[in-house]
């Protein structure tokens, strides 16, 4: 697969670790990780917005991983935050798993299905 991350200088500047568009060509594969909850595989909840982003990062890489995946597949990220006060120990939790990575990247601010989770993410991957 070919990944170029795009930056359109007539538009407006990143603010975080994110491209404004992938380009990805000669891919074998799209996968759709559905949104991930912020639970273990036994149901518990962590307490900390930043154990549940943990949480939910894992979710999706072993999604990722059951498909014979990454996360260096991944070329475009939507999370869902409960609350605008999450932003900024989002973007530590995402940049902590991602690295350098650069995915397009959407965070929507939004009642979330359980008023327990305080985010939610989905992923696109391609191979």
């Amino acid at each position: 697969m070919k990944r170029k991350k795009i930056n359109a200088s007539n538009a407006p500047a990143v603010a975080g670790g994110y491209s404004q568009a992938v380009d990805i060509s000669s891919f074998e594969r799209l996968v759709f990780v559905s949104g991930q909850i912020p639970e273990t595989s036994e149901g518990e909840l962590p307490v900390t917005f930043k154990a549940q982003a943990r949480q939910v990062w894992e979710n999706i890489e072993a999604q990722l991983n059951a498909c014979e995946l990454t996360k260096d597949d991944i070329v475009k990220v939507t999370i869902f935050l409960s609350e605008r006060k999450y932003a900024l120990e989002n973007r530590e939790v995402r940049d902590e798993f991602l690295g350098d990575l650069s995915p397009a990247l959407t965070v929507i601010i939004t009642g979330i299905f359980d008023e327990n989770w305080l985010l939610e993410i989905e992923a696109i991957a391609a191979h």
